[in-house]
């Protein structure tokens, strides 16, 4: 008799033993909290002030941004057909404008934050001489290196300036494509193109020399950004284009060359007409 009490008795200290471990175990598995992070799906001139803007908020905040770079029009196909980002920074509003038409950004966060600027770089070590657009005729110049004007915007404003001057037919067949302005500074630092159109945003390298090109013999380059529908975070996300168009990555946006949206909006008063 007394065996079996025994027996009964570590049966109850083993049931109950292991009912006192489950409640550790389920607590342990919920207790670790998810770290706040977004993916930015930026054009590539904004890689070297989007860096530094992403590094201060990132301090600041301890919330994670992930920059992802490329030509706009790549970009932006890539999110049509699914690609997890959740901003898209543009180099061209227009893009902005696709995307919350077909439902796949949201509207009311859309917002300009900069309009970027192109110049004319040249290679230090190439030996040539070219301030003006018109010096990429020289017969010293083999290669001149811009964006694919079919998707990436500054490609495009550097068409359009060269054909303004009557210039592309003359040198089209000197033409290299990078596949966004990047890839296209590149060319120039490296020498595989003595001459090339880039924007002023990643034209401070110690490779190149550059001269500002007039802005009026191209569209303007009004940069867009807005929060994309298919964003698991939208709270972080608009946090974060807040940041950009404020105190903290405004400064850093002007140190890169870019002109900001009330400089923007004054200059189309002026051109206008309507400021007093």
């Amino acid at each position: 008799m007394k065996t079996i009490q025994k027996i009964i008795i570590l049966l109850l200290f083993s049931v109950l033993t292991g009912c006192q471990t489950l409640p550790r175990l389920t607590l342990a598995s919920t207790s670790t909290i998810p770290v706040e992070k977004i993916t930015v799906a930026a054009a590539a001139d904004l890689q070297f002030a989007f860096t530094d803007i992403a590094n201060l908020y990132e301090q600041q905040t301890g919330k994670n941004v992930t920059l992802v770079f490329g030509s706009t029009g790549q970009l932006v196909q890539q999110i049509e057909n699914g690609a997890p980002f959740d901003v898209i920074a543009a180099a061209n509003t227009s893009y902005v404008d696709r995307l919350v038409d077909q439902g796949l950004a949201i509207p009311e966060t859309a917002a300009l934050y900069a309009r970027g600027r192109i110049v004319l770089a040249v290679n230090r070590n190439s030996g040539v001489q070219a301030v003006t657009l018109e010096d990429l005729m020289s017969a010293n110049i083999k290669h001149i290196a811009i964006a694919n004007p079919e998707h990436a915007p500054y490609g495009l404003a550097a068409k359009q300036a060269l054909q303004t001057l009557g210039l592309w037919d003359q040198i089209e067949s000197k033409l290299v494509y990078g596949e966004n302005v990047r890839q296209a500074l590149q060319f120039v630092q490296t020498g595989d193109a003595e001459a090339g159109i880039i924007s002023l945003s990643v034209a401070n390298v110690p490779e190149i020399t550059w001269t500002l090109i007039d802005g009026s013999i191209h569209e303007p380059l009004d940069q867009a950004l807005a929060v994309l529908t298919a964003c698991k975070n939208p709270e972080l996300a608009s946090e974060f284009i807040a940041f950009i168009n404020a105190e903290n990555g405004r400064p850093i946006m002007r140190q890169y060359g870019f002109l900001l949206p009330d400089e923007i909006n004054l200059l189309s008063e002026q051109q206008s007409g309507t400021t007093p």
